[in-house]
C-alpha cells in the first residue's frame, strides 16, 4: 500500500500506509495543503490506517501540528500506532502530540 493523507468529512485527515523517508516529503506537502484549505478550527489526524512508521511519521505529525497552529487551528491525533507512541517516548515528545 502506498502512503497517503486525505481529507475526510468534518476536519479529519486520514494518514495511511508506510511512513518513511520515501513517503515523507510528499505526505508533508500534501498534508500542509490540506491543512491550509481546511475550514474548521479543529483538525483530527486519524492514524488508524498507518501500517508502519519510522520517526518520519512523528516528524509529519509535528509538522502538521505547527502548520495547524500557524493557521489558528487545533490539531489532535487519533489512533496513534504503538510503534509511533514508543518512538515519541524515546525522543521525549509524546506530550507535544495532543491525542483524541
Amino acid at each position: 500500500m502506498t502512503a497517503s493523507v486525505n481529507a475526510q468529512a468534518d476536519g479529519v485527515l486520514a494518514l495511511a500506509g508506510v511512513l518513511d523517508y520515501r513517503s515523507g516529503p510528499a505526505l508533508l506537502e500534501q498534508g500542509q495543503k490540506l491543512i491550509a484549505s481546511s475550514a474548521g478550527e479543529r483538525l483530527v489526524v486519524d492514524c488508524s490506517g498507518v501500517e508502519k512508521s519510522s520517526s518520519v511519521g512523528l516528524s509529519l505529525l509535528l509538522a502538521f501540528s505547527r502548520a495547524a497552529q500557524a493557521r489558528g487551528k487545533a490539531l489532535v491525533v487519533r489512533a496513534l500506532p504503538a510503534d509511533m507512541g514508543k518512538i515519541a517516548e524515546v525522543y521525549g515528545i509524546g506530550t507535544l502530540l495532543v491525542r483524541d
